[in-house]
């Protein structure tokens, strides 16, 4: 079974930090750009980060710029967010996501053709 496996999220005060951690299993992800996206309640989904296959390449959303990191380690076949100075407006649930193919990194929604199942971040204020 192919699937991606969001892990690391949590509940953390404002200002902390959190590491999320995508893990593929059933298909290598290391020729796939990554990307991370979240939703909060109400709102629709909407890009975070993203990383090319190789993982020179990367992109973040404005609001998260300076903030989040994206790395890879395709040995490993798992794909991470690290995320410094929470803040509360940070708070969703968090997917990973696979776009199939040596592709740049997309901030694109349906660029990317395999979905995990989300994990939830809470930043308390």
């Amino acid at each position: 079974q192919v699937q991606l496996v969001e892990s690391g999220g949590g509940l953390v005060q404002a200002g902390g930090s959190l590491r999320l951690s995508c893990a593929a299993s059933g298909r290598t992800i290391s020729r796939d750009a990554m990307g991370w996206f979240r939703q909060a309640p109400g709102k629709e989904r909407e890009f975070v980060a993203a990383i090319s296959w190789n993982g020179v390449g990367t992109r973040y959303s404005d609001p998260v710029k300076g903030r989040f990191i994206i790395s890879r380690f395709n040995a490993k076949n798992t794909v991470y967010l690290q995320m410094n100075s929470l803040k509360p407006e940070d708070t969703a649930v968090y997917y990973c996501a696979a776009d199939y193919g040596l592709g740049m990194p997309s901030n694109y929604l349906y660029d990317y053709e395999l979905w995990g199942q989300g994990t939830q971040v809470t930043v308390s204020s």
